[in-house]
């Protein structure tokens, strides 16, 4: 019952510094919509320019680990998980990945579903489609507990409009 009500708090936490941040676009967790703008935003399907399969393995480790697109790009990820473990594939700022990989050390069990994620079980698909709004680097990591300390993390290096 402890452990039920410690989740719900949890839930109700994120969701309320969710709504938080989108309202005033800063909140104490450092991130707002800066950093929403600085990866990009959920993509609409139909305006994808190409797809790109990303697989998850147990090794820790995503194929490809380095993705380059072009600014103002939507594309569709295609994620595979080809491991026995539970794996995501969360796209973020460095700062972002590591706070929100802090609390899924601390609760393992919790169960979110973002535009900018997917997690799949073992044997598993699922797609993410992003626009890529601004020239720069995106990061990308699994945040299941360890995954990212064993090294399970790429990046998107997004080139800026017209080189």
């Amino acid at each position: 019952m402890q452990h039920t009500l410690r989740n719900v708090s949890l839930a109700v936490f994120v969701a309320l510094a969710a709504a938080g941040a989108s309202a005033s676009g800063n909140h104490a967790g450092g991130h707002g919509h800066e950093a929403d703008e600085a990866i990009g935003k959920p993509g609409v399907a139909s305006k994808t320019t190409r797809t790109i399969n990303v697989d998850m393995a147990d090794s820790m480790r995503f194929t490809p680990t380095d993705i380059s697109v072009k600014q103002g790009e939507t594309v569709r990820f295609v994620i595979k998980n080809s491991g026995q473990l539970k794996h995501e594939l969360v796209l973020g700022t460095e700062k972002e990945l590591k706070e929100h990989y802090e609390v899924m050390k601390k609760n393992p069990e919790m169960e979110h579903s973002d535009p900018n994620m997917v997690t799949l079980a073992a044997g598993k698909s699922g797609e993410i489609v992003w626009q890529f709004t601004k020239a720069g680097k995106v990061d990308f990591a699994c945040l299941q507990p360890g995954h990212y300390d064993a090294g399970m993390k790429g990046a998107v290096n997004v080139t800026k409009a017209g080189k």
